[in-house]
């Protein structure tokens, strides 16, 4: 007698003690939802009692599609908003504020001091010395642009 046509609700629980094992060492939020699956198909089995082999793992695959997608949901609505969002994007932090140019902005490219280190900078070609207001980023260079006269 195959191993299969002797499926009862143990081996569904004990899979799913199982994969909650596996999930808590390598903590994917992925397997938790198929071991949710696996202990709600064993504890369906009893119910069920000529349930065949067959139709539990059916009923495993349609457990584990509703759980994953159950799971899917609940997570997203578990995501709050951040505090800092900007924490470890320092470029970010610097957007809309105004900056001395340290070096000349020469075809588009140039240098600013901020605090105690120097960014790359892209702009319109700009003197040294002029006031410059931060528009944006693009990987580690800061995007300038001349800040208005009544800026400080």
């Amino acid at each position: 007698m195959p191993f299969f046509e002797s499926l009862t609700f143990w081996h569904w629980l004990i899979l799913g003690v199982v994969l909650f094992i596996f999930e808590l060492l390598t903590s994917s939020n992925f397997l938790m939802w198929i071991a949710i699956a696996a202990i709600l198909t064993g504890l369906s089995v009893p119910a069920f009692a000529e349930l065949g082999w067959q139709y539990q793992v059916m009923l495993f695959a349609v457990l584990s599609v509703i759980a994953i997608a159950g799971g899917r949901v609940w997570a997203r609505r578990q995501t709050r908003p951040e505090d800092h969002p900007d924490l470890n994007r320092r470029g970010r932090q610097y957007i809309d504020r105004v900056f001395t140019l340290d070096e000349d902005i020469v075809n588009g490219v140039g240098r600013l001091k901020v605090g105690d280190g120097a960014w790359k900078v892209s702009g319109e070609d700009t003197p040294a010395g002029t006031r410059v207001k931060v528009v944006g980023i693009e990987g580690t260079t800061l995007q300038v642009e001349k800040a208005e006269a009544d800026a400080s």
